[in-house]
């Protein structure tokens, strides 16, 4: 054998054995933490007052906004959700022990939200939450299950995520964990308020408020906490609530920002697209306090002011059409001077949803229209009409353009194409 070939063998070998430390590396990550926890007792599961708490609990995760489609059984699964990667499917966390999680104990449950692998050991993809879920503690872990297991089983097969090569694979999953994700618990800080650290639990852990209001790399991985950012489908943007000019709070008095929360119109704002639902199905059914709570942390969320929209003026003959558009569909709600009617229709001068440097809500609002939540404080809402059928994509621009450059707002100007590109 030539010396050239055993230094060819030596430093395959050396890669060889650098690929098996690398694996073995990434293999800990994803493992670390982890125990062979016993299953909490039956009797225990049963309880009446742990299954109330866990039913609370759900609410507070909005379980029901991704494991429901719409007009399916509860809990049964089968929703999309769009990422850039392709589509994850969540699946049937009903106690049906074929299709759903009725062959799972607490701690496969347990393992499920705090380590992200499902019970036969498979990594779960981050579409379901778990970098924030697994901040629950264990107790709160167990009560959901509780209450999962209480409704009704229904059984429905699973259906397969459509992503794509290699975002499908669990070597992909595996490194995207060892960069992104470590399994944490929350501990309480001292130097704050009891209420201020249950609404940190509640906003960081349960609530996953972080997961659509945060940048994203390329990766999918958080990359600026709080500072806003597309949802996974490209469809809407998260405004920021690190900033007072997009959904940052901290100048607001706590009882509007529980009043946002519990009935989702307060004098000054309401909520739309994802955060409606969001209000529809979780936070409108919480508590006054943990609300309380929840407002009290957020206001304490660091400032970072979200960079300011390409102001550039629009062209003269552009704001004449729509301003005339507006004139003739938005007007009668709105106002001429876009002051809206207090308690009925928002006004757009000054409105810090319609002047965000992206400009898909307001495109989504004006082509699909859409309504507050219906909430206890607020059961009959006014909403707006769509007009997709009526404008096309140059009038939505236009018309778009001209609310964010009249009575004071100095957004960007909108093109077509900005309106072609959200979905």
């Amino acid at each position: 054998m030539t010396a050239r070939i055993r230094r060819g063998l030596r430093l395959v070998l050396v890669l060889l054995g650098v690929i098996a430390l690398l694996v073995a590396w990434i293999a800990w990550l994803n493992l670390r933490g982890e125990s062979s926890e016993a299953a909490t007792a039956e009797a225990k599961l049963a309880d009446r007052a742990l299954i109330e708490r866990g039913a609370y609990l759900a609410r507070a995760g909005n379980c029901i906004g991704c494991h429901t489609v719409r007009g399916g059984a509860s809990f049964a699964g089968g929703r999309g959700i769009d990422t850039p990667f392709g589509v994850v499917m969540a699946p049937n966390i009903t106690p049906d022990v074929n299709t759903g999680i009725g062959g799972w104990t607490a701690a496969d449950f347990w393992r499920a939200l705090h380590h992200g692998r499902s019970q036969d050991g498979r990594l779960l993809y981050p579409a379901f939450p778990y970098p924030s879920f697994t901040h629950v503690t264990r107790d709160d872990s167990d009560a959901l299950f509780a209450y999962l297991r209480s409704v009704p089983a229904v059984e429905q097969a699973n259906r397969p995520h459509r992503l794509r090569f290699p975002y499908g694979t669990q070597a992909a999953l595996a490194i995207w964990r060892a960069l992104y994700f470590r399994a944490a618990a929350l501990p309480p800080e001292p130097h704050h308020s009891p209420g201020w650290n249950r609404g940190r639990y509640l906003v960081q852990g349960l609530g996953h408020c972080a997961a659509c209001h945060s940048g994203r790399n390329v990766l999918g991985g958080i990359r600026n906490e709080w500072a806003g950012g597309l949802m996974p489908d490209a469809s809407w943007y998260a405004p920021s609530l690190a900033s007072p000019s997009e959904a940052g709070v901290q100048h607001w008095s706590r009882d509007e920002v529980v009043r946002l929360l519990k009935v989702g119109v307060t004098r000054n704002a309401s909520v739309s697209g994802p955060m409606a639902e969001v209000v529809f199905s979780s936070t409108q059914y919480l508590s006054d306090p943990d609300l309380e709570a929840m407002a009290e942390y957020l206001a304490t969320l660091p400032l970072r002011e979200a960079p300011g929209p390409d102001a550039q003026r629009a062209d003269a003959d552009l704001l004449v059409r729509g301003g005339q558009l507006y004139g003739q569909h938005c007007a009668a709600c709105h106002g001429d001077a876009g002051r809206g009617f207090p308690g009925l229709y928002p006004a757009l001068a000054g409105n810090r949803a319609v002047t965000l440097a992206l400009p898909n809500n307001l495109v989504q609002m004006i082509r699909h229209g859409g309504f507050a939540p219906a909430t206890v404080g607020n059961p009959r809402p006014f909403g707006m009409p769509p007009f997709g059928q009526a404008l096309n994509e140059g009038e939505i621009a236009a018309v778009a353009t001209f609310i964010r450059q009249s009575w004071g707002n100095a957004a960007g100007a909108v093109s077509p194409l900005d309106v072609l590109r959200v979905k």
